[in-house]
């Protein structure tokens, strides 16, 4: 239900979103996007390169799924302005249900598409498989902005970062979803019927998920921040245009102050869980072996190693890291009050620039280690993400608050998240299987957005309802004073 603001003599009361239709709404549409991008991300490690690329070797069909992958990427900085566009010009709610559609769609039909082992569909299937994937990034660019306003722009004065948290705990629990379905599809199932047709039903499941995110969002009025913009008629014509002209410095900020979190995510997921799940050299031997194959030297010397660790168990592994991620996510949001954002994060960063500097005693020595290394990389994962509802948001004024978060986030997921996992794979290959290059290619990240976090002022005492017509501070990025 929605309850009523208070007013003051003489004024007529309006109707404002209530605390809990306002965490359950921002919590349940990203949910569903991050479930619906999180199915993608698992099939394109266990069963994508077999389906839509079955004549490619087993490296090239994996760095060719991960390509497909990292198609939806560019295009979220395309769904943000298009989104953005619209949240900051009708409003957020037609927005988030239009998003919240989009990705529903794409997810349900790629459930449905024909393999390149079909008749007919050899080149098909995964041109499919891209355009459906396209969607997917599409939506989810207009999705994540969204969300954080719904949440951050209904929050009580001094819980901005608390109430931004719960769109953020879309992504662990999207995950955790998932793959827990991909677990008992897999268990539940040979291998042959897992690749016939139980890898489908993830896809499928989402149509429910997405039904119940569109009634709850149906239900929404406007945030008042964005109704004061009409009533002060300070709409833009042009959010992006208005974006670019006068509030470029904090799109840069924004953009760098998130690619450490983009790339320690998708190293965290993809990457480990092709790492993992990759025999190791004594496995693949005796296999080979036990096949009446036995490998050549060449092969031999040509083999890039991995942990050798069952599917079932690694996936476990993950979720268990990703509870974790969860916990340490709600964890952030009081911290990130008390410390405020900027303070808080560059403490973050700076832990993750260690993480990766200590990644190959974690990602090396065995299945043990292991677990530790995605415990701790996934409790930073919490921490680093949790504030990001909020220090992007507060970045931008009311006007073109939608588009300018919208659009720092997904810039950033092209240049961190996309490349993430391509970029480990290759950093691996090269290292014959030692994983020293991926951490120090997460502590590099981690480099860039320390420094972007140091040049921008803190924001948590950033008014949210006033329209501010120029970028604050010149002197740095962005931001209020500190």
């Amino acid at each position: 239900m929605s309850s009523t603001a208070p007013s003051k003599e003489g004024e007529s009361t309006k109707p404002v979103n209530s605390r809990g239709k306002v965490i359950f709404a921002s919590l349940i549409g990203t949910t569903i996007e991050f479930y619906d991008f999180y199915a993608y991300a698992t099939a394109s490690v266990l069963v994508f390169p077999k389906l839509f690329f079955p004549d490619a070797t087993d490296i090239n069909a994996l760095l060719s799924a991960f390509a497909i992958f990292g198609v939806a990427f560019f295009a979220r900085p395309i769904g943000a302005v298009v989104f953005g566009h619209f949240g900051d010009k009708i409003g957020r709610k037609g927005t988030l249900v239009a998003s919240l559609l989009t990705m529903g769609i794409a997810t349900f039909l790629i459930g449905l598409l024909p393999t390149a082992s079909m008749p007919g569909w050899a080149i098909l299937a995964p041109i499919m498989l891209v355009i459906l994937r396209f969607f997917q990034g599409l939506a989810l660019g207009g999705e994540w902005s969204g969300a954080a306003l719904l949440a951050t722009e209904n929050a009580p004065e001094g819980k901005r970062a608390i109430y931004g948290t719960f769109p953020q705990l879309g992504a662990p629990i999207g995950f955790i979803i998932a793959n827990v379905i991909f677990i008992w599809m897999n268990v539940s199932l040979s291998a042959e019927e897992f690749l016939a047709w139980g890898w489908r039903v993830p896809f499928i499941l989402s149509a429910v998920l997405v039904i119940v995110g569109l009634y709850v969002r149906l239900k929404l009025v406007e945030s008042a921040s964005f109704t004061k913009v009409i009533e002060q008629e300070k709409v833009q014509k042009l959010p992006l245009a208005a974006t670019l002209k006068s509030h470029w410095r904090p799109v840069v900020a924004g953009t760098f102050i998130m690619f450490a979190t983009y790339v320690l995510f998708y190293i965290m997921t993809t990457f480990t869980l092709s790492y993992g799940t990759k025999p190791t050299l004594a496995g693949a031997q005796a296999a080979a072996e036990k096949a009446g194959t036995p490998m050549t030297p060449e092969q031999v010397a040509a083999f890039v190693p991995g942990l050798g660790i069952t599917r079932s168990d690694f996936l476990w592994m993950l979720i268990i890291g990703v509870v974790f991620f969860g916990i340490f996510t709600v964890v952030s949001g009081p911290l990130a009050e008390k410390w405020g954002r900027r303070k808080f994060l560059l403490g973050v960063t700076a832990g993750i620039f260690v993480f990766g500097a200590l990644w190959f005693t974690m990602f090396g020595p065995g299945q043990a280690a292991a677990m530790v290394g995605l415990i701790v990389g996934f409790t930073l994962m919490g921490l680093t993400f949790g504030p990001m509802a909020a220090i992007l948001p507060e970045l931008f004024p009311a006007n073109v608050r939608y588009t300018g978060s919208a659009v720092a986030y997904n810039l950033s997921s092209m240049i961190g998240a996309a490349p993430a996992s391509f970029v480990a794979i290759a950093l691996w290959s090269a290292a014959n299987g030692s994983t020293w290059l991926v951490g120090a290619y997460m502590a590099a990240a981690a480099v860039v957005t320390f420094i972007a976090l140091w040049l921008t002022r803190e924001t948590k005492d950033m008014e949210t309802t006033v329209s501010r017509s120029v970028s604050p501070a010149p002197a740095r990025i962005c931001g209020a004073n500190r």
